[in-house]
């Protein structure tokens, strides 16, 4: 399947080449550099002896059951912190100016059970570029269970989905670990995208991190603590991890603002250029809550993101100003929530609403 063009704007008219400007000029004044900088490898490394304390302590201390529940919920909450805040960062190559440190902070996802292969095919090239395009944009098809755009079929249990949705979400990591690296790995493509030719490397490293994770989050912990007590534990952890995951990912495209462009039926090229088509299937949220930017890696910043996304979430308030002047003088559109729960709302009408309309 051929994927969309966007259209083509003279590079003295186009509005992301104004924006690249003012943004390099940012970081020139400034004297910074675009990664990652010291609070985020503090935050980094808190994170993660965070998570290697909660690991050790469920698997070698055994804790009582209460103490136990509790600690799963906090390693799940924790995993997730890591991946928005060091995975995302270093697969866009953004958490360091040293292309190791972002290759090891991107595999962190292999160790939580996912592939950073799959993921620089499905998050950095397709969703990243086709955002919101259906057939294209992996990210909005969870079809038979969701409807995420009017150009998917409505089912019967879609006008309740606004209702169970929390549970899928809970599933989600579940099913990325179980289920969905194989699916692409097997078929070969992602959705209606064929996948890059894997090379050795990334053959060896697909199946020796999905074989060290069994190690570490299943064997061992059923070694040490017995099948049940880790079954309780995994899934707690898995739900707590899954629906955090979703739900932040969620607030950024499926939201009411957010528009899902289609591209002509005769050409297959987009009505506005790259940069436009960001901004409007994508929305910001509680950007002024310093511990929701700091928990959640800047995904709360997703224009800053989805038009940079090779800066590191740490200075996305700073050029957040410096987009949100530019929309105004080239009165393109710029979508925000100012608390999480209002975009929370937001998301569950949305779903309401594309589950009732035909």
């Amino acid at each position: 399947m051929s994927v969309p063009k966007f259209a083509a704007v003279r590079q003295s008219e186009s509005f992301h080449q104004e924006l690249k400007r003012r943004v390099n000029d940012y970081f020139e004044q400034a004297g910074k550099a675009t990664t990652g900088n010291a609070t985020l490898f503090t935050k980094a490394a808190l994170l993660t002896g965070a998570l290697l304390f909660l690991y050790i302590h469920l698997v070698f201390f055994t804790p009582p059951a209460g103490w136990a529940i509790l600690e799963c919920v906090l390693m799940g909450a924790v995993g997730a912190a890591i991946g928005f805040n060091v995975m995302h960062d270093g697969a866009h190559g953004s958490f360091s100016e040293h292309k190791w440190l972002n290759q090891a902070a991107a595999f962190t996802l292999n160790v939580f059970g996912g592939n950073s292969f799959m993921w620089n095919m499905k998050h950095n090239l397709i969703h990243h570029m086709y955002t919101n395009i259906d057939g294209v944009d992996d990210d909005i098809d969870a079809q038979p269970w969701l409807r995420l755009s009017e150009t998917q079929p409505r089912r019967a249990l879609h006008r309740y989905q606004h209702y169970y949705f929390w549970f899928l979400y809970a599933l989600f990591y579940l099913a990325w670990v179980v289920m969905m690296d194989y699916q692409k790995y097997f078929k070969g493509a992602i959705g209606s995208v064929p996948l890059k030719k894997m090379t050795l490397g990334d053959q060896l490293t697909f199946w020796g991190f999905k074989v060290l994770y069994l190690g570490l989050f299943v064997a061992l912990p059923i070694y040490m603590v017995g099948f049940v007590p880790w079954i309780i534990g995994f899934l707690i952890f898995a739900a707590v991890a899954g629906f955090s995951l979703s739900l932040v990912f969620q607030l950024a495209h499926t939201v009411e603002p957010a528009t899902f462009p289609v591209p002509d039926a005769q050409t297959y090229k987009m009505e506005d250029e790259w940069a436009i088509h960001q901004l409007k299937t994508t929305a910001n949220f509680a950007t002024d809550n310093k511990v929701v930017t700091w928990l959640l890696g800047g995904l709360n910043f997703q224009v800053e993101h989805h038009l940079f996304p090779k800066i590191s979430h740490v200075h996305y308030p700073a050029i957040s100003k410096i987009i949100k002047q530019a929309c105004q003088e080239f009165d393109v559109v710029y979508h925000e929530f100012p608390r999480m729960r209002t975009a929370v709302l937001s998301h569950v009408l949305f779903l309401r609403q594309l589950g009732r309309a035909a």
